[in-house]
């Protein structure tokens, strides 16, 4: 009488054989009835942690790059410390040892070094979620174990973060005007290519955009009068290649941020030097739309022109940028982001619009998680609270 789902057929389940009577061993049975019926009984299976998470991801129906982030994870760090192990044996001890081993073991993936909390994490929720998927009444488990392990904390996480460098906005705007300023080769004029990445450092600049939202940009999805952009699609990088998809689900609107009429202007120098571009090129361009396409700068088969820009090689270029004008080591593309909602809400815009903008799910996450203190808000503030309270000219 059971059904084993995990293995998709029915197979006997022996409750014992040491009976001394026929009557001890027919009440045993009615007893393990009634406890199965009522979903008391964990089913008894040989399927492993293993088969479980791959089962589970192939089932995954999120978006593809929560699959991308977790399948590594399980086939690099889970299986090989527990993937033998049993669905119907596995305790919070086991996860716990995992956890454990994870912030203590060096990592390849981490250079050597263990992985960060923030990671361990995100293991944590995947085996919680697959485990939770075998867990109910005449199920594999009745009760998840993973309710019961100790992954690492949100306070130990953000303790473990690196404290990411911003620019203000005196320093951002230094910037913006040095990326636009030509190289004075003789060769260089309107769309010479020392000015090839300058739009598209402004745009992260400008909009606070992610990476691949950037990358994504497409032209039918702006509309120039409202000053809106529609963000539908994302390039974004998976194993060793990248690709163009959608950044929605099925069924949601785009999202949508506004822009001043000055990035429009960027946008429409891009549009100029692509059309270019597309000239020269002839029928080497494909077309797919993008503002931010691959051109034909030095082709050697890793792109076809037209198509998305590989997000690496694009941060690659952003390094030599970096390093060239003399910004932080450490200042990453998605540190402009984080410079751009932090400079907004120190100049006290709506933090609802900021939040909007950055496409976070509260205007409380952006606060907490942008909100920083610098020294030159921290004496603005001083300045402002003195003069309220007429502390000026007391002696």
């Amino acid at each position: 009488m059971h059904y084993d789902k995990a293995q998709g057929k029915k197979i006997r389940y022996w409750i014992g054989r040491d009976y001394p009577t026929k009557t001890a061993a027919e009440r045993a049975l009615n007893k393990w009835i009634t406890d199965f019926e009522a979903g008391l009984v964990a089913p008894r299976s040989d399927l492993t942690i293993e088969q479980l998470l791959k089962k589970w991801l192939d089932g995954h129906r999120g978006e593809q790059t929560t699959y991308h982030g977790y399948e590594p994870k399980a086939r690099l760090h889970v299986y090989p410390r527990i993937g033998d192990v049993k669905v119907v044996d596995v305790t919070d001890e086991h996860l716990n040892d995992l956890y454990n081993a994870l912030e203590a073991e060096p990592s390849a993936t981490k250079g050597g070094k263990p992985l960060g909390p923030k990671s361990v994490r995100h293991i944590h929720n995947m085996l919680s979620g697959a485990l939770d998927s075998v867990t109910g009444p005449n199920r594999l488990l009745t009760v998840n174990p993973a309710r019961f392990a100790s992954p690492p904390t949100e306070r130990q996480i953000r303790a473990a973060e690196a404290d990411y460098p911003t620019l203000n906005d005196s320093e951002t705007a230094a910037f913006l005007a040095e990326i636009w300023k030509p190289c004075g080769n003789r060769k260089c004029g309107k769309f010479h290519r020392c000015l090839r990445d300058a739009p598209l450092w402004s745009a992260y600049v400008a909009t606070g955009e992610r990476r691949s939202e950037a990358l994504g940009m497409k032209w039918d999805l702006i509309d120039w009068d409202q000053g809106s952009i529609e963000l539908g699609y994302v390039v974004v990088s998976e194993g060793s290649g990248y690709r163009l998809r959608k950044l929605t689900k099925d069924g949601e609107a785009n999202a949508v941020i506004y822009v001043d009429q000055s990035f429009m202007n960027v946008l429409k120098y891009q549009w100029e030097r692509q059309q270019e571009e597309k000239a020269r090129l002839g029928s080497l361009w494909v077309e797919h739309g993008l503002v931010f396409a691959r051109d034909g700068y030095m082709l050697r088969g890793d792109g076809v022109p037209g198509g998305p820009q590989d997000p690496e090689k694009v941060s690659a270029r952003w390094r030599r940028t970096r390093r060239r004008l003399g910004l932080p080591d450490e200042f990453r593309l998605h540190d402009w982001r984080a410079s751009k909602i932090t400079n907004d809400l120190d100049a006290y815009e709506n933090p609802v619009e900021v939040s909007a903008n950055a496409r976070h799910h509260s205007p409380g996450y952006t606060m907490t998680k942008y909100g920083r203190r610098r020294k030159e808000g921290a004496v603005k503030l001083a300045s402002s609270s003195a003069n309220r309270i007429k502390l000026t000219g007391l002696t």
